[in-house]
């Protein structure tokens, strides 16, 4: 895959992540807020697993088309990024004991937990992927 077609689909493809993380996420956090997870018809564990599975192989792809060397730009923005979402666990430890006692923590506690890790991990292939599938400038002749 040459670069040109990196740089082409390398925008839609992470969008398309940040859907199946959101999409991904969505499962846990209503069985977390569910008081009869059981109740929960046969394919909701199926599907949440499959998705969850199509979200890892999906976030491998991108750490792939990323490679490990991060511009200059791509980590300052991860940091800020990260402040930005340090904020997030200040928010969901407001929940945990505002609202604690209303949550069934062994339904989604595993499930978010290991979905933060893969967007931590992986944010900055993610911008550097979508980085590339931005519009670059055209190139200027040097004259020395």
């Amino acid at each position: 895959m040459g670069m040109d077609t990196r740089a082409r689909w390398g925008r839609p493809l992470a969008v398309f992540v940040a859907v199946v993380f959101a999409v991904s996420s969505i499962f846990p956090m209503t069985a977390g807020l569910s008081k009869d997870a059981a109740s929960f018809p046969k394919w909701w564990g199926t599907l949440d697993v499959a998705i969850a599975f199509l979200l890892a192989a999906l976030a491998m792809v991108i750490m792939a088309l990323a490679g490990s060397n991060f511009s200059k730009q791509v980590e300052e923005t991860t940091y800020r990024s990260y402040r930005v979402l340090l904020h997030g666990l200040i928010g969901m430890l407001v929940v945990f004991f505002l609202w604690g006692d209303r949550i069934v923590w062994k339904y989604c506690l595993v499930g978010l937990a290991w979905r933060a890790w893969l967007l931590l991990y992986g944010l900055p292939s993610w911008f550097t992927v979508v980085g590339r599938g931005a519009a670059t400038p055209p190139l200027t002749p040097r004259i020395d």
